[in-house]
């Protein structure tokens, strides 16, 4: 398996794309390879700096890097050369497995739609976050930012891919998926949930338990938690900035430790023919080692293609 990683991507880039990069190395098989898409001289030359050889990856030269603040669209195709353009021609072309990047994640979703493209069938694609449970879990919420307005249909594909996100990738059997409301009652909610509540009840495409409440987000009560990306963002969003500022005061222990964006690197861009993983834009070299060994766990469970076959069966079933 070839990871490519986008080693301009990031706020601390190079530096934490290359140490995260060695740091991963320590995790991976010998036939797990790390390809390193960057501006050569600037990679080897962070590499010299970490003192580490450069024969233990594979180098692609990429010139240009997309900015964090750049337009996704514009940059992406007037900026050929840069890291994540080439990253999605090697992961088209086949060269590369998985691509992976802490850059402009704007970007990182047109690559995904305009090289590898979404699977026949998905509406959107989506993003998620992650929820640590008191029980030492973690639930899985999308989306979380990329679909700030969703229909019904939308969410309902949502709840199928957090499932098998789920399942093949966290291990959680038979996963059980909660819808994002303001009471646990079929009737309230706005006229998206209402809508989605008795769209997904009744569904054998997952295990749909009901509406779940935002109080009950760091409980058992659901696996997986669906909801348009405006309010996932906010969600997210509002966790990060309440661990900060647990942090700040050295207001911690076991369990706020697992809200560390570090411990979980990136996540995967669900419903596209491939897999492609957006990190934090702060990420560290720890965040980085996460991201490249979550896209192995991503990869190895091959979730595109069990995807592709239940939008297929969702498909033909309609």
């Amino acid at each position: 398996m070839k990871i490519g990683l986008d080693v301009m991507g990031g706020d601390f880039a190079p530096k934490a794309t290359i140490g995260g990069a060695l740091l991963a190395l320590k995790s991976l098989s010998p036939d797990e390879k790390i390809v390193l898409i960057g501006d050569e001289k600037i990679i080897r030359s962070a590499l010299a700096d970490a003192n580490s050889g450069e024969n233990v990856f594979e180098i692609v030269h990429a010139p240009e890097v997309i900015g964090m603040g750049e337009h996704p669209t514009k940059a992406f195709s007037q900026k050929t050369k840069s890291s994540i353009s080439v990253g999605f021609k090697l992961l088209k072309k086949n060269l590369i497995n998985a691509f992976a990047s802490a850059g402009n994640s704007g970007a990182m979703l047109v690559g995904s739609v305009y090289s590898v493209a979404p699977i026949q069938g998905i509406l959107r694609p989506c993003i998620t976050g992650i929820i640590p449970k008191e029980n030492g879990g973690v639930g899985i919420l999308l989306d979380v930012g990329i679909n700030s307005d969703c229909r019904q249909d939308v969410l309902y594909q949502f709840a199928i891919l957090g499932s098998l996100y789920a399942k093949y990738v966290y291990n959680i059997k038979d996963p059980k998926v909660g819808l994002l409301n303001i009471g646990e009652e079929e009737e309230k909610g706005n006229l998206l949930t209402q809508s989605t509540f008795r769209l997904m009840h009744g569904s054998t495409d997952f295990n749909f338990i009901g509406n779940i409440e935002p109080r009950d987000l760091f409980k058992e009560k659901a696996d997986v938690i669906v909801c348009d990306g405006f309010t996932g963002n906010i969600i997210l969003k509002q966790t990060e900035t309440i661990y900060r500022l647990m942090m700040k005061r050295n207001l911690t222990d076991e369990y706020f430790q697992r809200f560390n964006y570090e411990n979980y690197g990136g996540t995967p861009i669900l419903g596209v023919n491939s897999s492609v993983i957006v990190g934090h834009g702060i990420s560290n070299d720890i965040a980085i080692k996460n991201m490249i060994l979550h896209t192995r766990d991503v990869h190895n469970a091959k979730l595109s293609q069990k995807i592709k076959t239940a939008i297929n069966k969702y498909i033909q079933k309609d």
